[in-house]
């Protein structure tokens, strides 16, 4: 929402919001730091850098930063935000709220390269057993994987992409329960998610490979339906644990850009708990 559209008290908020992060921001950060010359000669008054300093290094004029950190309502454009942000070095999460607080939508961050996951995040997914957990990149590639998403759901590591897997896997297909109507969410969650990334076009290309490959998912995704993947229900008839009914929940990873983690949790009611330790329990006792 543009800062001018907000009521009056939301704007005065903001308006003191801008003006303490930005004053806190500039205290923390030395001329040194910023690489200007330091001066023996006179005491400074202001920890860190002053105003006048701020808008040099930054390229915009004195009176312009003077308004922005008053929290006034004036234009402001993300190269200026990014030059103020670079100059008082915050990090992506300072810049994202500057952004906020400028009343702009903050720019999308890089996706993260490679396939490495941290080991925190890592020892998440495994002591999430014996429930299913694994973790996708922003085109839905599988990037880890725990034993019981495996065995369940038959994913292996670096190995499928959901999508593929869910319109082209006989296993997968043949075990997922209500599969109709499964396919139209996620075709509608893989639309909204495409959606969030224009200037990505992996996406299009995945798109026109999944049509060509596959006639039902070329006629639902005709449909533009978009639906939310945050969360939802998933019974799978698996060939020898039986009927498996999770709730499925979906946390967006700061730190891994593009990156969901997707966490399966035996319904209420049901006995998929049992089941599943039955099933890893006979996988670790399986010869080989």
């Amino acid at each position: 929402m543009e800062i001018a559209k907000l009521p009056a008290e939301a704007r005065a908020r903001r308006a003191a919001e801008i003006r303490e992060f930005l004053r806190s921001r500039r205290a923390r950060v030395t001329p040194a730091d910023a690489g200007m010359a330091v001066g023996d000669g006179h005491r400074r008054r202001t920890p860190g850098l002053r105003r006048e300093e701020v808008a040099v290094l930054a390229g915009v004029g004195v009176s312009w930063y003077t308004w922005l950190e008053q929290g006034r309502e004036i234009n402001v454009s993300g190269e200026v935000l990014d030059a103020i942000a670079r100059v008082l070095r915050m990090d992506g999460v300072e810049r994202r709220h500057l952004y906020l607080l400028a009343g702009l939508n903050p720019p999308q961050t890089p996706p993260a390269t490679g396939r490495r996951v941290p080991d925190e995040l890592r020892q998440v997914i495994d002591s999430w057993l014996p429930r299913p957990a694994y973790l996708i990149d922003r085109h839905w590639n599988l990037v880890a994987v725990n034993r019981a998403a495996e065995l369940v759901f038959g994913y292996r590591e670096q190995d499928h992409n959901c999508l593929v897997t869910f319109f082209t896997g006989a296993r997968y297909r043949s075990s997922l329960v209500h599969w109709q109507d499964a396919a139209r969410a996620i075709v509608g969650q893989f639309r909204a998610e495409a959606a969030r990334y224009p200037e990505d076009a992996e996406f299009g290309r995945l798109t026109a490979d999944m049509c060509a490959a596959s006639p039902e998912f070329a006629e639902i995704w005709a449909e533009h339906d978009i639906r939310d993947a945050t969360n939802g229900t998933k019974t799978v008839a698996h060939p020898e644990a039986g009927e498996l009914t999770f709730v499925y929940t979906t946390l967006i990873l700061p730190d891994l850009p593009g990156h969901r983690l997707m966490l399966h949790t035996p319904a209420t009611g049901t006995d998929t708990q049992e089941r599943l330790v039955s099933l890893l329990q006979a996988a670790v006792t399986q010869p080989g």
